[in-house]
C-alpha cells in the first residue's frame, strides 16, 4: 500500500466521520507503526489499529519520520490508552483521538514538533497554538526551516526554498495574502507570526485562494 493510498483512505474516513457513531476503546499499545498510527490490544484480546484523528505525522521515508514514530512509541508503547473513535477507514484502522490518562497524544505529538495539525480536518483549535509554539521553538521537524507537510509528500512534491522572512525564524513585515509568495509562507505568517488577518474566516487555513486549492489536490 502506497503512502498516497493510505492518505486517501484516511481522508475518506474523516469525510464519513460525521455519520459514524461515537465509541470509546481502551487497550494497551503493543506496537507503533509511525508518528500517527499505533496498534492496541483490548481486554478481550482484540488487536485494533488506530490512526490519530487530527494530526498528520511525517511518512516513515520522510525527514523526521522515524523520529516521529519514536516519539509516539515513547508516549504510548506498553501503556493503556483510551480512544475516542470517530470512524473506520478503508484499511481497517479506527480513526480517533487518543489519550494516555488525561494527555492527548495528538496534542503532544504536535507540541513536540513531531506532527502537523491536519488542517482540513482538525476541530481542536488549541492544536494550532501548539504547532505555532513548536515552530517558534524549532522543535522536531521545525528544525528544518521549510519542512514539507506529509499531505504534499504523498503527492510527490519536493521541498521548496524557505519562505521569505522565515529562513532564520524571524517574522517579516508582510500582512496581506497578496504579499505571500506561497502557501508555506502564508502558514508561517499565520502560525508563527500571528498575522490573523490572513485567516479571515478563522478556519485555520490562511489565504484560501492558494492554500485551500493545494490541499484539495
Amino acid at each position: 500500500m502506497t503512502a498516497r493510498l493510505r492518505g486517501l483512505g484516511f481522508l475518506l474516513a474523516l469525510v464519513l466521520a460525521g455519520a459514524a457513531p461515537a465509541e470509546t476503546i481502551t487497550g494497551r499499545v503493543v506496537s507503533v507503526s509511525d508518528g500517527d498510527t499505533l496498534t492496541l490490544l483490548t481486554a478481550d484480546r482484540q488487536r485494533i489499529k488506530i490512526r490519530l484523528a487530527e494530526v498528520d505525522a511525517p511518512e516513515p521515508d520522510q525527514p523526521f519520520g522515524q523520529r516521529s514514530r519514536q516519539s509516539l512509541a515513547e508516549l504510548a508503547l506498553n501503556r493503556t490508552v483510551t480512544v475516542q473513535a470517530r470512524a473506520r477507514d478503508d484499511y481497517g484502522r479506527t480513526v480517533g483521538m487518543v489519550f494516555v490518562a488525561d494527555q492527548s497524544l495528538d496534542a503532544e505529538q504536535v507540541r513536540r514538533g513531531m506532527a502537523w495539525v491536519y488542517r482540513q480536518y482538525a476541530t481542536t483549535r488549541s492544536l494550532y497554538a501548539l504547532e505555532a509554539e513548536a515552530k517558534a521553538a524549532r522543535r522536531g521537524l521545525w528544525a528544518d526551516p521549510n519542512p514539507l507537510p506529509p499531505w504534499d509528500w504523498r503527492h510527490g512534491e519536493t521541498p521548496k526554498p524557505a519562505a521569505s522572512g522565515s529562513q532564520d525564524g524571524a517574522c517579516g513585515t508582510k500582512r496581506r495574502c497578496g504579499e505571500m509568495a506561497s502557501c508555506a509562507e502564508a502558514r508561517f505568517y499565520l502560525d508563527a507570526c500571528g498575522v490573523k488577518s490572513l485567516d479571515g474566516d478563522q478556519d485555520g487555513t490562511p489565504c484560501e485562494a492558494v492554500c485551500a486549492r493545494r490541499e484539495r489536490q
